[in-house]
């Protein structure tokens, strides 16, 4: 915030010097970047404010400020009084408002007769003294209550308003527009305009239009005071490159309950400087001004956290000094919260402000440290055992960016959900959230090919986003997976095995499923689920997205919510004395059509229930001569043992049979020799 001395000591009750400014102001959390004496006994003082603190982006902010850190100062308020014809505003103009929700509140008054000239030296010199040029005493009247009370103000040459009416609306797409600085820009429809009959005269919140400016002929001018949302004026400046110490204002927040004030304090200085005659009234458009919120702040709470002892009494002086009015009950106080201070919301941030008017210098430090020792969160324990598991089978940790080519992120949006893109001039290329971190990995594995990288294993757990059906945003980090394939089955089995060690080394006993799905970009795609629950998707990434990458080497990739699997951790496992008998082993190979998958096999196995069964492997996969064409050999191996006796072989036969019906009955299996 750029200040003038002299200008700040006209709203404290004494004068005040650089030194104590600067202190006062460092010691409040507004550090002093630079400092600077001008002619004529002024300084300038440039003070750092934080995007939460917008009550501090003007002279009386500030003045607020100093005063509150020293007990000998009071604010002093600029009185505003102001003289009205008997002729209604609203006779002479009307407004229309479009779109409440990007304009809440739309003021105008209007005053005739002015005569547009020069500044006295007094406002030239407050101008210059902050870096602002003079205009004339119009426009440099609205720049001084900009700079005073921190409400953008903005002022129409009336008789260039086509029908003498304003219509707050959003531009269409395409629509003409001419700033006050002479740029010309073509606007979108996202954009408010504040409007005449036939054309938009000034982008809400960003910068008046150079057709109604007001110049030395101008002799009517009606006054704009409003409050604009704070995203659309951020986004709007950003998007036309066009940036102004009102959408500085307007994108930080503005006093809802100072809009009518700026603008009756700005017809006063327009009538004093400019003469002319106010119309009566004020138009106002919108919602009303809201009331007070009031917070409760506990005590205890409060002495706690800032490590001290004080006295209901002087939590409430404290607060009462920044004029929060504080009413002590029993062991709370109800503090009442001035509309301006839009970074209070909490208890913590009155706790906050009581600390900083104590001073943290005057909080108590210990000598030593007391460090209570914590052992690891369990899910960063997860998180890095995850990571050493990839790693230790080759695969490579990624860092991309969260946002991608919508042609190539919309490839991966499930059914149900939508994409998430954002409106930012600087993400033109790139503007949409990834809704899976594919897509990611496969940018990167296109920047190995590139370089001649070979059989490139990737992974990455980062957060990806979406739209559900409720147009919510739902966000989740996930787990990514991409290799490089050089044979689909082989593949296949790796990542499915993959898969299965996670969960293993993660879970212990989690009950891990793999069923086939059709999904997006996704060929020979399989479900995944651990206990029930659905955790994401495996398959072979297919063809026709390969070729968006532009990738010429075939990949397999995995996707995978990561919470679930995160929360498998620790694993229990249970632990038991070895078996004093020995077990049985029995293999089985089984002819199957291609498309009956391992799970279907295990499932019908499980189904029998053997009796002394204690595990169950796959062995391998054969096709090819002499096996019919689209017929496949699968072997399987079954493990017998009873822990009560030596299992004898004639036991075993029975359940194997059973198996074996099982595989012929339900999946039209051929046992082979």
């Amino acid at each position: 915030m750029k200040l003038s001395l002299n200008w700040l000591n006209r709203y404290l009750s004494a004068p005040t010097s650089q030194e104590q400014v600067c202190t006062l102001l460092g010691q409040q959390g507004f550090p002093i970047e630079e400092q600077e004496e001008l002619a004529g006994g002024d300084v300038f003082i440039d003070a750092e404010v934080t995007s939460n603190r917008s009550d501090c982006l003007s002279h009386i902010g500030m003045a607020r400020e100093v005063s509150a850190g020293a007990p000998d100062l009071e604010l002093k308020q600029p009185d505003i009084t102001i003289t009205e014809s008997d002729t209604a505003v609203d006779t002479l103009t009307s407004v229309t408002n479009d779109d409440t929700e990007l304009c809440p509140v739309y003021t105008a008054r209007v005053i005739q007769g002015v005569k547009v000239g020069s500044s006295p030296k007094w406002l030239v010199d407050c101008l210059e003294a902050i870096g602002l040029r003079s205009v004339n005493n119009v426009v440099d009247v609205t720049n001084f209550v900009l700079m005073e009370m921190g409400q953008p103000l903005h002022t129409f040459d009336m008789d260039k308003l086509d029908g003498g009416k304003i219509i707050v609306r959003r531009a269409t797409k395409g629509e003409d527009f001419t700033a006050i600085d002479g740029t010309k820009h073509k606007l979108a429809d996202s954009m408010l305009v504040i409007a005449d009959a036939s054309r938009p005269q000034a982008v809400a919140g960003v910068m008046g239009g150079l057709d109604s400016e007001v110049t030395e002929s101008t002799t009517n001018i009606l006054l704009e005071s409003a409050r604009f949302d704070q995203l659309s004026v951020r986004t709007t400046s950003r998007r036309m490159k066009l940036s102004s110490d009102s959408s500085y204002r307007f994108e930080r927040g503005v006093d809802p309950c100072g809009v009518e004030r700026a603008s009756k304090r700005a017809a006063q200085l327009i009538m004093e400087l400019a003469g002319g005659t106010l119309a009566k009234g004020v138009i106002r458009v919108g919602e009303d001004e809201p009331q007070p919120k009031v917070i409760e702040l506990r005590i205890k709470r409060c002495n706690d956290l800032m490590g001290v002892t004080l006295t209901p009494q002087v939590m409430a002086g404290l607060l009462s000094s920044l004029t929060l009015n504080a009413e002590i009950d029993g062991d709370k106080l109800n503090v009442t919260i001035p509309t301006y201070r839009s970074d209070i919301q909490r208890e913590v941030d009155l706790i906050e402000e009581v600390a900083r008017m104590y001073g943290m210098a005057n909080i108590p430090v210990n000598d030593k440290i007391t460090l209570q020792v914590r052992p690891s969160q369990l899910n960063l324990k997860a998180r890095k055992l995850l990571g050493q598991i990839l790693v230790s089978h080759g695969y490579c940790e990624t860092m991309t960016f969260s946002f991608v080519d919508p042609k190539r992120g919309k490839l991966f949006v499930t059914k149900g959900n939508k994409p998430l893109e954002i409106g930012d001039e600087r993400r033109k290329a790139e503007p949409m959230l990834r809704p899976s971190i594919l897509p990611s990995l496969m940018v990167c594995r296109k920047g190995n090919q590139d370089v001649g990288n070979t059989d490139v294993k990737l992974f990455e757990t980062a957060s990806v986003w979406s739209r559900n059906g409720n147009d919510n945003i739902v966000e989740h980090r996930e787990l990514g997976m991409l290799a490089d394939v050089s044979h689909p089955q082989l593949a296949l089995r790796a990542m499915r095995g993959m898969i299965t060690e996670l969960v293993e080394r993660l879970g212990g006993d989690a009950k891990l499923e793999f069923s086939a799905t059709d999904m997006p970009c996704f060929s020979d795609a399989l479900a995944v689920s651990v206990n029930d629950k659905s955790v994401g998707v495996m398959g072979l990434i297919d063809k026709a997205t390969q070729d968006v990458f532009d990738l010429q080497m075939p990949v397999i990739g995995a996707s995978l919510i990561l919470q679930p699997l995160i929360d498998l951790y620790p694993a229990q496992r249970l632990v038991g004395a070895l078996s004093r008998y020995p077990a049985i082993e029995r293999d089985l190979s089984v002819l199957v059509k291609d498309e009956v998958t391992w799970d279907q096999i295990q499932s019908e196995v499980l189904a029998t229930k053997p009796e002394f069964m204690e595990s169950l492997d796959f062995v391998t996969t054969y096709r090819g001569k002499p096996i019919p064409k689209g017929i496949k050999s699968v072997s399987l191996r079954l493990t017998f043992r009873d822990e009560q006796s030596t299992l004898r072989h004639e036991q075993v036969d029975g359940q194997m049979k059973s198996v074996m019906d099982a595989l012929t009955n339900k999946l039209g299996a051929e046992i082979r020799a």
